[in-house]
């Protein structure tokens, strides 16, 4: 008699990152309420809402600067909620900041390599290798990307003598070092002006038609419509709409969180 035995495949996750029920309290105050929401596998995800609706906590929930005070986050199908940022970032998730946190007084390239040494200083490189084996692989992870940002001619300037907009792809070339599988960007057309953001644009979409995965919060509705797949919206805490540009722009309740209703204006 034949026997045969069933094993069952390893299924890859739905999401890269799921979140589901997460809340986030300061004391009295509810920042992020009940959150449930996923980006996925090489998808552009934006996040929006009024001043003050948690976009920003919401993003430090999910890279580890702030903890979750109920709720689950996952990542690749593992449950990384309560890991610390630089466990987070290992694992693939990379962000960059609104106010940008640029080393003005180190070289281009000094600042991006800050983001390879946080891959290649965790790694089975670090112990099984020498130091100069260690060096040129941190080396060979920074220029490529500057490479990807266009920043390799300016790679040996001191980084106070960007401009704003180049700042700005520094930023995202130290993201994109640490090799991350989600960039998280907070605001980044912020400042940039429209020739700067279409190009911004282009090149965000390139990145994720290379696999990248992306979630931005950004004030640029023009930007947001024309990028994203996806669109979550969140006011005082909660998401309150979660679907394409379309129809987030038609949606009655995004419309009332942006502009009141009359009863708000009486």
């Amino acid at each position: 008699m034949n026997m045969t035995t069933s094993v069952k495949a390893h299924s890859a996750p739905a999401q890269l990152l799921l979140m589901e029920d997460v809340t986030r309290r300061f004391g009295g105050l509810t920042a992020v309420e009940g959150f449930t929401g996923h980006v996925g596998f090489g998808e552009r995800v934006g996040l929006i809402g009024p001043n003050g609706a948690g976009k920003t906590t919401l993003f430090n929930l999910i890279t580890g600067i702030t903890g979750v005070s109920s709720g689950t986050v996952h990542f690749c199908g593992e449950r990384v909620t309560g890991l610390a940022p630089d466990n987070l970032a290992r694992m693939g998730v990379a962000r960059t900041f609104q106010n940008l946190r640029v080393l003005p007084n180190m070289s281009v390239f000094d600042n991006v390599s800050i983001g390879a040494l946080g891959v290649v200083g965790h790694s089975p490189w670090s112990s099984l290798f020498g130091r100069r084996t260690l060096s040129n692989r941190i080396s060979k992870l920074t220029w490529q990307a500057l490479e990807r940002t266009g920043l390799c001619d300016q790679a040996g300037m001191l980084a106070a003598n960007l401009s704003y907009g180049r700042r700005k792809y520094l930023e995202i070339a130290r993201a994109l070092a640490l090799q991350p599988k989600l960039l998280i960007l907070d605001e980044p057309a912020a400042g940039l002006n429209d020739t700067e953001t279409a190009e911004l644009a282009f090149f965000i979409r390139s990145l994720s038609d290379q696999g990248l995965s992306v979630m931005l919060v950004e004030h640029d509705m023009g930007f947001v419509m024309s990028l994203c797949d996806r669109i979550m919206v969140m006011a005082s805490g909660r998401k309150i709409a979660d679907g394409p540009p379309a129809h987030i722009a038609a949606h009655p309740a995004v419309l009332e969180a942006y502009l009141g209703t009359e009863e708000d204006e009486v």
